[in-house]
Formats: structure tokens, C-alpha cells, sequence
């Protein structure tokens, strides 16, 4: 999770230590959310190394919305910015390239 955390901070151009409480309950809230999903939809446990970077995106988007939470779009001063509600949709046809695929091989009986 380390890397992670550096990751997020060097994208967010954090240089300090007075964030690292919120980004590392914010990555853990986006490995426990992806985990359920993986689970639930592709029977994994764990989060394949390759889908690291969709948790370092996701971090980086909570972080960028910590204050509007539960907004869907905000306008101030003739700039407006609309908020996803569901932050892994559009990570989704990646998410369900892992879902097993059904192969059509089953029994068909006529009686």
C-alpha cells in the first residue's frame, strides 16, 4: 500500500505527511470496495496487481472531492463541475473482463 500512497501523493503533488491519514482510509475504503466487487462478480479474493492503478485513480478522485461529498454538481463562479456517482463505473468493461465466461457447454434433456 505504500506505493500506492506514494503514487496518489505524488500525483496530487503532496510533499508532506499532514494527508497521510485520509489518503491511506481512502485507499483502504477503495482495496475494500473493489474486493466486494471482485468477489461478488469474479469469485476473486484478492485484487489482481494489475488493478492497481484504478485504485491509485479512484483515491486520487475521493481526495478531490473531500468537501463535496454527495454533491452531484457544483458551480461557482461561471465554472461547474458535475461528480460521478458511482466511482467505478467507468473502470467497469476492465472490472468485467475478469467475470468468468460461460463456455455454452450444458445439458439439454427432452422428455
Amino acid at each position: 500500500m505504500d506505493s500506492i500512497k506514494q503514487n496518489v501523493k505524488a500525483i496530487l503533488g503532496i510533499d508532506d505527511d499532514l494527508q497521510d491519514q485520509v489518503i491511506t482510509i481512502l485507499i483502504n475504503n477503495t482495496q475494500s470496495h473493489l474486493k466486494l466487487w471482485l468477489k461478488k462478480h469474479a469469485g476473486l479474493d484478492e485484487i489482481p496487481a494489475e488493478l492497481t492503478f484504478i485504485i491509485e485513480e479512484i483515491t486520487i478522485n475521493r481526495f478531490q472531492k473531500i468537501g463535496s461529498e454527495g454533491m452531484k454538481s457544483e458551480a461557482i463562479e461561471g465554472r461547474s463541475v458535475t461528480y460521478r456517482e458511482d466511482d467505478f463505473k467507468s473502470y467497469l468493461s476492465i472490472l468485467e473482463s475478469y467475470i468468468p465466461k460461460q463456455d455454452g457447454s450444458g445439458k439439454v434433456m427432452f422428455f
